[in-house]
Protein backbone atom coordinates (compact mmCIF):
# COMPACT_ATOMS: atom_id res chain seq x y z
CA UNK A 1 0.00 0.00 0.00
CA UNK A 2 1.39 3.41 -0.82
CA UNK A 3 2.43 4.96 2.44
CA UNK A 4 0.66 8.58 1.02
CA UNK A 5 -2.67 7.36 0.13
CA UNK A 6 -4.20 7.85 3.85
CA UNK A 7 -7.81 7.59 2.28
CA UNK A 8 -6.68 3.50 1.36
CA UNK A 9 -5.51 3.55 5.12
CA UNK A 10 -8.94 4.61 6.58
CA UNK A 11 -11.22 2.70 4.25
CA UNK A 12 -8.64 -0.66 5.69
CA UNK A 13 -9.74 0.38 9.37
CA UNK A 14 -13.60 0.50 7.85
CA UNK A 15 -13.71 -2.46 6.14
CA UNK A 16 -14.22 -4.81 8.83
CA UNK A 17 -16.37 -4.15 12.42
CA UNK A 18 -14.73 -3.31 14.96
CA UNK A 19 -12.41 -0.79 13.08
CA UNK A 20 -9.91 -1.72 15.56
CA UNK A 21 -9.85 -4.62 18.81
CA UNK A 22 -9.30 -3.38 22.14
CA UNK A 23 -5.95 -2.80 23.06
CA UNK A 24 -4.66 -1.65 26.97
CA UNK A 25 -4.40 2.10 26.96
CA UNK A 26 -0.84 2.72 28.77
CA UNK A 27 -0.33 6.25 29.68
CA UNK A 28 3.63 7.20 29.98
CA UNK A 29 4.65 10.11 31.79
CA UNK A 30 6.38 12.81 29.87
CA UNK A 31 9.14 14.68 30.27
CA UNK A 32 9.73 18.55 30.59
CA UNK A 33 12.20 20.39 28.80
CA UNK A 34 12.22 24.43 26.70
CA UNK A 35 8.82 24.72 27.34
CA UNK A 36 7.62 21.04 25.62
CA UNK A 37 6.51 18.47 27.35
CA UNK A 38 8.85 15.50 25.82
CA UNK A 39 8.57 11.55 25.03
CA UNK A 40 11.41 9.53 23.54
CA UNK A 41 10.31 7.37 20.76
CA UNK A 42 11.74 3.93 22.46
CA UNK A 43 9.11 4.27 25.14
CA UNK A 44 6.11 4.56 23.07
CA UNK A 45 7.22 2.11 20.27
CA UNK A 46 8.50 -0.06 23.18
CA UNK A 47 4.29 -0.42 24.43
CA UNK A 48 3.58 -0.41 20.78
CA UNK A 49 5.57 -3.58 20.11
CA UNK A 50 3.99 -5.13 22.87
CA UNK A 51 0.46 -4.70 21.89
CA UNK A 52 -0.48 -1.65 23.93
CA UNK A 53 -2.04 2.18 23.16
CA UNK A 54 0.22 4.73 23.92
CA UNK A 55 -0.61 8.21 25.45
CA UNK A 56 1.13 11.04 26.94
CA UNK A 57 0.77 12.05 30.09
CA UNK A 58 1.86 15.67 30.91
CA UNK A 59 3.48 17.05 33.87
CA UNK A 60 0.78 18.54 35.69
CA UNK A 61 0.18 18.47 39.16
CA UNK A 62 -3.38 18.95 38.94
CA UNK A 63 -5.18 16.61 40.67
CA UNK A 64 -8.39 16.74 38.53
CA UNK A 65 -6.50 16.32 35.45
CA UNK A 66 -4.57 13.22 36.77
CA UNK A 67 -7.36 11.62 37.94
CA UNK A 68 -9.27 12.03 34.89
CA UNK A 69 -6.65 10.58 32.89
CA UNK A 70 -6.38 7.51 35.28
CA UNK A 71 -9.87 6.59 34.66
CA UNK A 72 -9.14 5.96 30.95
CA UNK A 73 -6.12 4.33 31.11
CA UNK A 74 -5.41 0.60 31.83
CA UNK A 75 -1.62 0.87 32.65
CA UNK A 76 1.09 3.28 34.05
CA UNK A 77 4.53 3.89 32.31
CA UNK A 78 6.79 6.31 34.37
CA UNK A 79 10.09 7.42 32.49
CA UNK A 80 13.27 8.23 33.33
CA UNK A 81 14.58 11.89 33.10
CA UNK A 82 16.42 13.97 35.56
CA UNK A 83 17.18 13.93 39.53
CA UNK A 84 14.30 14.74 42.17
CA UNK A 85 14.30 17.40 44.06
CA UNK A 86 15.60 16.45 47.68
CA UNK A 87 12.76 19.33 49.51
CA UNK A 88 10.24 16.90 48.39
CA UNK A 89 12.04 13.97 50.79
CA UNK A 90 12.51 16.96 53.55
CA UNK A 91 16.14 16.98 52.84
CA UNK A 92 18.60 19.46 51.31
CA UNK A 93 20.35 18.82 48.21
CA UNK A 94 24.10 17.37 48.13
CA UNK A 95 27.17 19.27 46.38
CA UNK A 96 26.60 16.62 43.42
CA UNK A 97 23.15 16.77 42.57
CA UNK A 98 22.90 16.92 39.10
CA UNK A 99 19.87 19.21 37.43
CA UNK A 100 16.51 18.76 38.99
CA UNK A 101 12.74 19.50 36.71
CA UNK A 102 10.99 21.06 39.19
CA UNK A 103 7.23 20.67 36.34
CA UNK A 104 7.62 16.89 36.68
CA UNK A 105 8.54 15.99 40.48
CA UNK A 106 5.18 16.81 42.35
CA UNK A 107 2.61 15.57 39.06
CA UNK A 108 4.23 12.19 39.53
CA UNK A 109 4.67 11.92 43.05
CA UNK A 110 0.67 12.46 42.80
CA UNK A 111 0.13 10.01 40.03
CA UNK A 112 1.58 7.29 41.14
CA UNK A 113 0.61 7.67 44.88
CA UNK A 114 -3.30 8.37 43.09
CA UNK A 115 -2.60 5.18 40.51
CA UNK A 116 -1.23 3.06 43.60
CA UNK A 117 -4.96 3.49 45.41
CA UNK A 118 -6.59 2.30 41.92
CA UNK A 119 -4.58 -0.61 41.89
CA UNK A 120 -3.73 0.32 37.69
CA UNK A 121 -0.43 -1.84 37.10
CA UNK A 122 3.03 0.20 36.79
CA UNK A 123 6.22 -0.16 35.35
CA UNK A 124 8.74 2.50 36.17
CA UNK A 125 12.18 3.24 34.46
CA UNK A 126 15.67 5.19 35.82
CA UNK A 127 14.13 7.72 37.52
CA UNK A 128 10.76 5.85 37.67
CA UNK A 129 12.01 3.62 40.36
CA UNK A 130 13.38 6.49 42.29
CA UNK A 131 9.64 8.40 42.14
CA UNK A 132 7.67 4.71 43.13
CA UNK A 133 10.29 5.06 46.15
CA UNK A 134 9.51 8.83 47.01
CA UNK A 135 5.80 8.32 46.23
CA UNK A 136 5.05 5.10 48.89
CA UNK A 137 7.33 5.61 52.03
CA UNK A 138 10.85 4.34 50.66
CA UNK A 139 13.89 6.78 50.62
CA UNK A 140 16.39 7.62 47.65
CA UNK A 141 19.80 8.39 48.22
CA UNK A 142 20.94 11.59 46.29
CA UNK A 143 24.43 10.29 45.55
CA UNK A 144 25.79 7.00 45.32
CA UNK A 145 29.42 8.08 44.12
CA UNK A 146 30.62 7.20 48.17
CA UNK A 147 29.63 3.95 48.06
CA UNK A 148 29.65 2.58 44.02
CA UNK A 149 32.41 0.52 43.18
CA UNK A 150 30.31 0.16 39.64
CA UNK A 151 30.21 3.51 37.67
CA UNK A 152 26.39 3.88 37.40
CA UNK A 153 26.34 7.45 35.05
CA UNK A 154 28.15 6.30 31.79
CA UNK A 155 28.91 7.52 28.58
CA UNK A 156 28.36 4.78 26.28
CA UNK A 157 25.43 4.61 23.96
CA UNK A 158 22.10 3.42 25.73
CA UNK A 159 21.35 0.30 23.81
CA UNK A 160 25.15 -0.62 25.25
CA UNK A 161 24.34 -3.31 28.11
CA UNK A 162 27.46 -1.98 31.03
CA UNK A 163 27.13 -3.66 33.95
CA UNK A 164 25.58 -6.96 35.40
CA UNK A 165 22.49 -6.93 37.86
CA UNK A 166 21.82 -10.41 39.91
CA UNK A 167 18.06 -10.97 40.10
CA UNK A 168 16.23 -12.32 42.60
CA UNK A 169 14.79 -16.12 40.51
CA UNK A 170 11.66 -15.65 42.77
CA UNK A 171 10.77 -12.62 41.09
CA UNK A 172 8.64 -11.17 38.54
CA UNK A 173 11.50 -10.29 37.13
CA UNK A 174 13.08 -13.36 37.62
CA UNK A 175 9.87 -15.18 35.06
CA UNK A 176 10.42 -12.54 32.77
CA UNK A 177 14.03 -13.34 31.96
CA UNK A 178 14.17 -17.26 33.47
CA UNK A 179 15.79 -18.28 30.16
CA UNK A 180 18.61 -15.88 30.28
CA UNK A 181 19.18 -15.81 34.05
CA UNK A 182 19.88 -19.67 33.86
CA UNK A 183 21.86 -19.11 30.84
CA UNK A 184 24.17 -16.30 33.26
CA UNK A 185 23.89 -17.72 36.91
CA UNK A 186 21.31 -15.15 37.58
CA UNK A 187 22.53 -12.10 36.00
CA UNK A 188 21.16 -10.01 33.63
CA UNK A 189 23.60 -7.26 31.63
CA UNK A 190 21.81 -3.74 31.59
CA UNK A 191 22.62 -0.07 30.67
CA UNK A 192 22.92 2.21 33.56
CA UNK A 193 22.96 6.33 33.50
CA UNK A 194 22.12 7.34 37.06
CA UNK A 195 23.31 8.91 40.30
CA UNK A 196 20.57 9.17 42.39
CA UNK A 197 19.71 5.81 43.71
CA UNK A 198 16.82 3.90 46.21
CA UNK A 199 18.41 2.94 49.11
CA UNK A 200 15.02 1.58 50.93
CA UNK A 201 12.47 0.44 49.29
CA UNK A 202 9.90 0.69 52.22
CA UNK A 203 7.28 -1.99 53.35
CA UNK A 204 5.54 -1.92 50.09
CA UNK A 205 8.40 -3.29 47.92
CA UNK A 206 10.98 -5.99 47.64
CA UNK A 207 14.37 -5.80 46.35
CA UNK A 208 14.88 -8.26 43.47
CA UNK A 209 18.26 -6.99 42.10
CA UNK A 210 20.79 -5.46 43.16
CA UNK A 211 24.59 -4.54 41.15
CA UNK A 212 27.74 -6.01 42.21
CA UNK A 213 28.42 -3.38 44.75
CA UNK A 214 24.80 -3.62 46.12
CA UNK A 215 22.77 -0.74 44.79
CA UNK A 216 19.46 -1.58 44.18
CA UNK A 217 18.69 -1.58 40.80
CA UNK A 218 15.03 -3.40 40.61
CA UNK A 219 11.73 -3.15 42.96
CA UNK A 220 8.87 -4.97 42.58
CA UNK A 221 5.57 -4.68 44.75
CA UNK A 222 5.23 -7.36 48.23
CA UNK A 223 1.96 -7.19 47.98
CA UNK A 224 0.83 -8.86 44.89
CA UNK A 225 0.45 -5.65 42.81
CA UNK A 226 1.06 -5.37 39.17
CA UNK A 227 4.30 -2.78 39.97
CA UNK A 228 7.62 -2.86 39.07
CA UNK A 229 10.54 -0.71 39.17
CA UNK A 230 13.78 -1.22 37.17
CA UNK A 231 16.75 1.39 37.49
CA UNK A 232 18.00 0.99 33.60
CA UNK A 233 16.51 1.04 30.72
CA UNK A 234 14.81 -1.26 29.28
CA UNK A 235 13.40 0.46 25.92
CA UNK A 236 16.73 0.81 24.72
CA UNK A 237 18.06 -2.40 25.13
CA UNK A 238 18.00 -5.59 22.78
CA UNK A 239 16.44 -7.66 25.43
CA UNK A 240 14.19 -5.08 26.70
CA UNK A 241 10.89 -6.11 25.30
CA UNK A 242 9.51 -8.54 28.23
CA UNK A 243 9.46 -6.01 30.60
CA UNK A 244 6.99 -3.77 28.16
CA UNK A 245 5.29 -7.14 27.32
CA UNK A 246 4.83 -7.80 31.15
CA UNK A 247 3.26 -4.44 31.63
CA UNK A 248 0.91 -4.64 28.78
CA UNK A 249 -0.26 -8.06 30.01
CA UNK A 250 -1.00 -6.92 33.36
CA UNK A 251 -2.65 -3.89 32.36
CA UNK A 252 -4.88 -6.20 30.36
CA UNK A 253 -5.62 -8.07 32.85
CA UNK A 254 -6.81 -5.11 35.28
CA UNK A 255 -9.30 -3.88 32.13
CA UNK A 256 -10.62 -7.13 32.12
CA UNK A 257 -11.39 -7.33 35.77
CA UNK A 258 -12.90 -3.66 35.53
CA UNK A 259 -15.19 -4.29 33.00
CA UNK A 260 -16.31 -7.64 34.72
CA UNK A 261 -17.05 -5.67 38.01
CA UNK A 262 -19.52 -3.04 35.71
CA UNK A 263 -21.40 -6.54 34.61
CA UNK A 264 -21.50 -7.86 38.28
CA UNK A 265 -22.35 -7.33 42.03
CA UNK A 266 -19.34 -7.04 44.27
CA UNK A 267 -20.54 -8.01 47.94
CA UNK A 268 -18.55 -7.97 50.87
CA UNK A 269 -20.69 -9.42 53.68
CA UNK A 270 -19.64 -8.52 56.60
CA UNK A 271 -17.21 -5.30 57.92
CA UNK A 272 -17.28 -3.22 61.45
CA UNK A 273 -16.40 0.57 60.26
CA UNK A 274 -19.35 1.44 62.61
CA UNK A 275 -16.69 0.42 65.39
CA UNK A 276 -14.89 3.77 64.46
CA UNK A 277 -17.77 5.88 64.39
CA UNK A 278 -16.85 7.07 68.23
CA UNK A 279 -14.11 8.52 66.23
CA UNK A 280 -15.74 10.74 64.03
CA UNK A 281 -14.87 9.18 61.17
CA UNK A 282 -16.17 10.79 57.78
CA UNK A 283 -16.84 8.29 55.15
CA UNK A 284 -17.07 11.09 52.45
CA UNK A 285 -13.64 10.93 52.62
CA UNK A 286 -10.21 8.76 52.34
CA UNK A 287 -10.19 8.25 55.80
CA UNK A 288 -6.96 6.92 56.84
CA UNK A 289 -8.60 5.62 60.31
CA UNK A 290 -11.15 3.17 58.35
CA UNK A 291 -10.47 0.24 55.58
CA UNK A 292 -13.86 0.90 54.01
CA UNK A 293 -15.58 4.50 52.78
CA UNK A 294 -16.47 5.64 49.61
CA UNK A 295 -13.08 6.70 47.78
CA UNK A 296 -11.99 3.16 49.03
CA UNK A 297 -15.39 1.05 47.55
CA UNK A 298 -14.70 3.26 44.40
CA UNK A 299 -11.23 2.56 43.68
CA UNK A 300 -11.68 -1.29 44.46
CA UNK A 301 -14.73 -1.34 42.32
CA UNK A 302 -16.80 -2.49 44.97
CA UNK A 303 -20.51 -2.29 44.66
CA UNK A 304 -21.37 -3.14 47.91
CA UNK A 305 -20.87 -4.52 51.89
CA UNK A 306 -22.86 -5.70 55.02
CA UNK A 307 -21.99 -2.83 57.93
CA UNK A 308 -22.83 -3.99 61.32
CA UNK A 309 -24.01 -2.82 64.50
CA UNK A 310 -21.26 -4.97 66.54
CA UNK A 311 -22.22 -5.29 70.44
CA UNK A 312 -19.17 -6.84 72.32
CA UNK A 313 -20.50 -9.89 74.60
CA UNK A 314 -20.08 -8.06 78.50
CA UNK A 315 -17.83 -10.52 80.99
CA UNK A 316 -19.87 -11.55 83.65
CA UNK A 317 -20.40 -8.91 86.43
CA UNK A 318 -20.06 -6.14 83.40
CA UNK A 319 -22.89 -4.12 82.49
CA UNK A 320 -23.02 -3.25 78.67
CA UNK A 321 -23.49 0.25 79.04
CA UNK A 322 -20.08 0.57 80.60
CA UNK A 323 -18.47 -1.32 77.87
CA UNK A 324 -19.07 0.56 74.74
CA UNK A 325 -18.57 3.85 74.06
CA UNK A 326 -21.94 5.93 73.26
CA UNK A 327 -24.27 6.73 76.19
CA UNK A 328 -27.00 4.18 76.31
CA UNK A 329 -29.17 2.11 78.54
CA UNK A 330 -28.78 -1.28 77.04
CA UNK A 331 -27.82 -3.40 73.69
CA UNK A 332 -31.21 -2.66 71.97
CA UNK A 333 -30.58 1.01 71.98
CA UNK A 334 -26.99 0.84 71.03
CA UNK A 335 -28.01 -1.08 67.62
CA UNK A 336 -30.22 1.26 67.10
CA UNK A 337 -27.69 4.16 67.88
CA UNK A 338 -25.22 2.73 65.02
CA UNK A 339 -28.24 1.93 62.68
CA UNK A 340 -29.30 5.73 62.92
CA UNK A 341 -25.34 6.83 62.68
CA UNK A 342 -25.17 4.97 59.50
CA UNK A 343 -28.15 6.19 57.90
CA UNK A 344 -26.95 10.08 58.76
CA UNK A 345 -24.09 9.15 57.00
CA UNK A 346 -25.54 7.54 54.17
CA UNK A 347 -27.87 10.63 54.24
CA UNK A 348 -25.00 13.09 53.84
CA UNK A 349 -23.55 11.40 50.74
CA UNK A 350 -26.78 10.13 48.96
CA UNK A 351 -25.40 11.16 45.79
CA UNK A 352 -23.60 7.95 45.76
CA UNK A 353 -24.42 5.61 48.89
CA UNK A 354 -28.00 4.50 49.68
CA UNK A 355 -29.03 1.94 51.77
CA UNK A 356 -29.99 -1.65 50.56
CA UNK A 357 -32.48 -3.89 52.24
CA UNK A 358 -32.80 -6.94 49.25
CA UNK A 359 -31.44 -7.99 46.78
CA UNK A 360 -33.40 -6.09 44.07
CA UNK A 361 -32.16 -3.10 46.11
CA UNK A 362 -28.79 -3.75 45.29
CA UNK A 363 -29.47 -4.31 41.28
CA UNK A 364 -31.27 -0.98 41.52
CA UNK A 365 -28.64 1.03 43.40
CA UNK A 366 -25.82 0.01 40.56
CA UNK A 367 -28.47 0.10 38.01
CA UNK A 368 -28.11 4.19 39.43
CA UNK A 369 -24.38 4.28 40.11
CA UNK A 370 -25.07 4.09 43.82
CA UNK A 371 -22.78 2.23 46.26
CA UNK A 372 -24.65 0.37 48.76
CA UNK A 373 -24.93 -0.55 52.65
CA UNK A 374 -26.83 -2.95 53.75
CA UNK A 375 -27.65 -3.46 57.61
CA UNK A 376 -26.41 -6.65 59.77
CA UNK A 377 -26.36 -7.22 63.14
CA UNK A 378 -23.66 -8.48 64.86
CA UNK A 379 -24.39 -10.25 68.41
CA UNK A 380 -27.72 -11.41 69.33
CA UNK A 381 -27.63 -9.37 72.44
CA UNK A 382 -29.13 -6.68 70.42
CA UNK A 383 -32.77 -8.17 71.08
CA UNK A 384 -31.72 -8.12 74.94
CA UNK A 385 -33.89 -11.33 75.37
CA UNK A 386 -36.68 -9.80 73.93
CA UNK A 387 -38.09 -11.95 70.79
CA UNK A 388 -40.45 -8.70 69.85
CA UNK A 389 -36.78 -6.58 69.11
CA UNK A 390 -36.67 -8.99 66.05
CA UNK A 391 -39.43 -7.80 64.21
CA UNK A 392 -38.17 -4.07 65.06
CA UNK A 393 -34.63 -5.03 63.60
CA UNK A 394 -36.13 -6.59 60.44
CA UNK A 395 -38.30 -3.22 59.63
CA UNK A 396 -35.63 -1.42 60.53
CA UNK A 397 -33.92 -3.61 57.02
CA UNK A 398 -31.09 -6.07 58.65
CA UNK A 399 -30.45 -8.17 56.23
CA UNK A 400 -28.93 -11.11 59.04
CA UNK A 401 -28.20 -11.31 62.89
CA UNK A 402 -24.98 -12.95 63.58
CA UNK A 403 -26.44 -15.17 66.85
CA UNK A 404 -23.19 -14.29 69.23
CA UNK A 405 -19.92 -13.22 69.21
CA UNK A 406 -17.06 -13.79 71.36
CA UNK A 407 -18.36 -15.44 74.44
CA UNK A 408 -22.02 -17.26 75.34
CA UNK A 409 -24.88 -15.19 75.15
CA UNK A 410 -28.36 -16.10 76.01
CA UNK A 411 -29.16 -17.61 72.68
CA UNK A 412 -26.22 -19.96 72.22
CA UNK A 413 -22.87 -20.61 72.76
CA UNK A 414 -19.33 -18.94 71.37
CA UNK A 415 -17.04 -20.80 69.73
CA UNK A 416 -15.12 -18.40 72.02
CA UNK A 417 -17.36 -19.40 75.12
CA UNK A 418 -17.74 -21.87 78.13
CA UNK A 419 -20.27 -24.53 76.71
CA UNK A 420 -23.11 -22.79 79.11
CA UNK A 421 -26.16 -24.25 76.95
CA UNK A 422 -24.40 -27.36 75.16
CA UNK A 423 -25.56 -25.43 72.05
CA UNK A 424 -28.39 -23.11 71.36
CA UNK A 425 -30.86 -22.60 74.12
CA UNK A 426 -34.27 -22.37 74.41
CA UNK A 427 -34.75 -19.14 73.90
CA UNK A 428 -32.37 -19.26 71.02
CA UNK A 429 -34.34 -21.63 69.43
CA UNK A 430 -37.44 -18.99 69.20
CA UNK A 431 -34.97 -16.59 67.85
CA UNK A 432 -34.04 -19.11 65.13
CA UNK A 433 -37.40 -19.52 64.15
CA UNK A 434 -38.76 -15.94 64.54
CA UNK A 435 -36.05 -14.85 62.22
CA UNK A 436 -37.25 -17.61 59.59
CA UNK A 437 -40.68 -15.98 60.18
CA UNK A 438 -38.97 -12.29 59.55
CA UNK A 439 -36.99 -12.82 56.54
CA UNK A 440 -33.68 -12.36 58.59
CA UNK A 441 -31.26 -14.57 57.64
CA UNK A 442 -29.53 -16.99 60.50
CA UNK A 443 -25.68 -15.92 60.55
CA UNK A 444 -23.78 -18.46 62.64
CA UNK A 445 -19.89 -17.17 62.17
CA UNK A 446 -18.33 -17.56 65.92
CA UNK A 447 -20.77 -19.89 67.07
CA UNK A 448 -19.45 -22.93 68.51
CA UNK A 449 -19.58 -26.17 67.10
CA UNK A 450 -22.68 -27.75 68.55
CA UNK A 451 -24.44 -24.37 67.88
CA UNK A 452 -23.68 -24.45 64.70
CA UNK A 453 -25.63 -28.01 64.37
CA UNK A 454 -28.21 -26.93 66.30
CA UNK A 455 -29.00 -24.44 64.31
CA UNK A 456 -28.74 -26.19 61.20
CA UNK A 457 -31.30 -28.34 62.43
CA UNK A 458 -33.78 -26.04 63.93
CA UNK A 459 -33.54 -23.38 60.78
CA UNK A 460 -36.24 -24.08 58.17
CA UNK A 461 -34.42 -21.65 56.00
CA UNK A 462 -30.84 -22.25 54.92
CA UNK A 463 -28.04 -20.86 57.17
CA UNK A 464 -25.06 -18.49 56.73
CA UNK A 465 -21.49 -18.10 58.12
CA UNK A 466 -20.96 -14.42 56.82
CA UNK A 467 -17.00 -14.16 57.75
CA UNK A 468 -15.56 -17.58 58.49
CA UNK A 469 -12.69 -19.46 57.38
CA UNK A 470 -11.90 -23.12 57.23
CA UNK A 471 -10.10 -25.05 60.41
CA UNK A 472 -8.25 -27.48 58.13
CA UNK A 473 -5.84 -24.74 56.98
CA UNK A 474 -5.61 -23.14 59.99
CA UNK A 475 -6.71 -24.73 63.51
CA UNK A 476 -8.83 -21.81 65.20
CA UNK A 477 -12.08 -22.95 66.71
CA UNK A 478 -13.82 -19.64 64.87
CA UNK A 479 -13.19 -21.65 61.35
CA UNK A 480 -15.30 -24.34 59.83
CA UNK A 481 -14.69 -27.76 60.24
CA UNK A 482 -14.65 -29.68 56.69
CA UNK A 483 -18.22 -31.55 58.31
CA UNK A 484 -19.53 -28.16 59.24
CA UNK A 485 -19.00 -27.18 55.74
CA UNK A 486 -20.20 -30.14 54.03
CA UNK A 487 -23.36 -29.67 56.54
CA UNK A 488 -23.72 -26.40 55.34
CA UNK A 489 -23.95 -27.05 52.00
CA UNK A 490 -26.18 -29.75 52.24
CA UNK A 491 -28.86 -27.68 54.02
CA UNK A 492 -28.22 -24.44 51.13
CA UNK A 493 -26.43 -22.03 53.19
CA UNK A 494 -23.06 -20.86 52.76
CA UNK A 495 -19.57 -19.74 53.89
CA UNK A 496 -17.89 -16.24 53.91
CA UNK A 497 -14.34 -16.74 53.79
CA UNK A 498 -12.82 -13.72 55.72
CA UNK A 499 -9.72 -11.44 56.14
CA UNK A 500 -8.54 -11.87 59.43
CA UNK A 501 -4.69 -12.76 59.90
CA UNK A 502 -5.42 -15.25 62.76
CA UNK A 503 -8.09 -17.22 60.70
CA UNK A 504 -6.17 -17.62 57.84
CA UNK A 505 -2.62 -18.50 59.05
CA UNK A 506 -1.61 -19.90 62.50
CA UNK A 507 1.87 -18.51 62.16
CA UNK A 508 3.35 -15.37 60.42
CA UNK A 509 1.67 -13.09 58.03
CA UNK A 510 -1.19 -14.32 56.29
CA UNK A 511 -1.78 -12.78 52.59
CA UNK A 512 -4.19 -12.78 49.61
CA UNK A 513 -2.56 -16.01 48.76
CA UNK A 514 -3.76 -17.29 52.41
CA UNK A 515 -7.26 -16.08 51.42
CA UNK A 516 -7.15 -17.76 47.81
CA UNK A 517 -6.09 -21.48 49.43
CA UNK A 518 -8.99 -20.95 52.08
CA UNK A 519 -11.55 -20.47 49.00
CA UNK A 520 -10.28 -23.50 47.24
CA UNK A 521 -10.54 -25.75 50.05
CA UNK A 522 -13.99 -24.09 50.50
CA UNK A 523 -14.84 -24.75 47.09
CA UNK A 524 -13.58 -28.52 46.91
CA UNK A 525 -15.91 -29.26 50.03
CA UNK A 526 -18.83 -27.33 49.30
CA UNK A 527 -19.03 -26.94 45.65
CA UNK A 528 -19.12 -23.40 44.22
CA UNK A 529 -22.40 -22.62 45.00
CA UNK A 530 -21.52 -21.90 48.78
CA UNK A 531 -18.63 -19.70 48.92
CA UNK A 532 -18.25 -16.01 48.88
CA UNK A 533 -16.42 -13.04 50.97
CA UNK A 534 -16.94 -11.59 53.95
CA UNK A 535 -13.75 -9.09 54.50
CA UNK A 536 -14.19 -8.32 58.76
CA UNK A 537 -12.30 -5.05 57.38
CA UNK A 538 -12.58 -2.55 60.05
CA UNK A 539 -12.66 -5.48 62.54
CA UNK A 540 -9.23 -6.48 62.33
CA UNK A 541 -9.98 -7.94 59.18
CA UNK A 542 -7.33 -6.85 56.26
CA UNK A 543 -4.21 -8.92 54.75
CA UNK A 544 -1.49 -7.90 52.63
CA UNK A 545 -2.52 -8.24 49.21
CA UNK A 546 -6.41 -7.56 50.31
CA UNK A 547 -5.72 -4.80 52.76
CA UNK A 548 -8.92 -2.50 52.40
CA UNK A 549 -11.44 -1.85 49.94
CA UNK A 550 -9.36 -0.29 47.52
CA UNK A 551 -7.43 -3.77 46.64
CA UNK A 552 -11.34 -5.35 45.95
CA UNK A 553 -10.11 -5.29 42.46
CA UNK A 554 -7.36 -7.69 43.16
CA UNK A 555 -9.17 -10.39 44.51
CA UNK A 556 -10.75 -10.31 40.90
CA UNK A 557 -8.01 -10.33 39.30
CA UNK A 558 -6.32 -13.51 41.28
CA UNK A 559 -9.20 -15.42 40.55
CA UNK A 560 -9.30 -14.68 36.73
CA UNK A 561 -5.61 -15.50 37.12
CA UNK A 562 -6.46 -18.97 38.74
CA UNK A 563 -8.96 -19.70 35.94
CA UNK A 564 -12.36 -19.09 38.09
CA UNK A 565 -15.31 -18.68 35.04
CA UNK A 566 -17.24 -15.24 34.77
CA UNK A 567 -20.03 -17.35 36.22
CA UNK A 568 -18.09 -18.98 39.24
CA UNK A 569 -16.43 -15.06 39.69
CA UNK A 570 -20.20 -13.65 40.02
CA UNK A 571 -21.50 -16.03 42.49
CA UNK A 572 -18.34 -16.16 44.91
CA UNK A 573 -18.78 -12.52 44.68
CA UNK A 574 -22.32 -12.23 46.42
CA UNK A 575 -25.02 -14.25 43.73
CA UNK A 576 -24.69 -16.61 46.29
CA UNK A 577 -25.21 -15.31 49.53
CA UNK A 578 -27.91 -13.28 47.60
CA UNK A 579 -29.55 -16.25 46.61
CA UNK A 580 -30.14 -17.19 49.93
CA UNK A 581 -31.21 -13.83 50.76
CA UNK A 582 -33.83 -13.75 48.45
CA UNK A 583 -34.98 -17.17 49.24
CA UNK A 584 -35.01 -15.94 53.23
CA UNK A 585 -36.56 -12.60 52.96
CA UNK A 586 -39.06 -14.65 50.24
CA UNK A 587 -40.28 -17.09 52.60
CA UNK A 588 -41.53 -14.29 55.53
CA UNK A 589 -44.92 -14.22 57.00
Amino acid sequence: MNRFDWQAQLAKCHASFPAATHKPVIAITGNYGEGNCKLAQTYYKSVEDAGGVPIIMPPSAQTDTIINTLEHIDGLLISGGSDFNPLFAGEQPVVKLGGINAERDLAELLTIRLAYDRQIPMLAICRGIQALAMALDGHVEQDISHRAQVKHSQDADRSEPTHSVKIEPDSILGSLYADTLKDNDGILYVNSFHHQAVDHCGPRFRTTAESADGIIEAIESREYKSIIGVQWHPECLVDGAPLFQWLVKESEHFYQACKLHERIITLDTHCDTPMFFPQGVDFGSRDKKILVDLHKMTEGHQDATIMVAYLPQPKPGEDFPSIVDFDVKNPTEYADLIFDKIETMVAHNKSYLSIARTPADLYANKKKGLKSIMLGIENGLAINGDLRKLRHFAERGIVYMTLCHNGDNDICDSARGCNTHGGVSDFGQQVIRKMNKLGIMVDMSHAGEHSFYDALDISQQPIVCSHSSCRALCDHPRNLTDDQMRQLAAKGGVMQVTLYNGFLCKDGEATVLDALAHLDHAINIMGIDHVGLGSDFDGDGGIRGLSCSSEMINFTRHLMAKRYSERDIQKIWGRNFLRIMKQVQSAKS
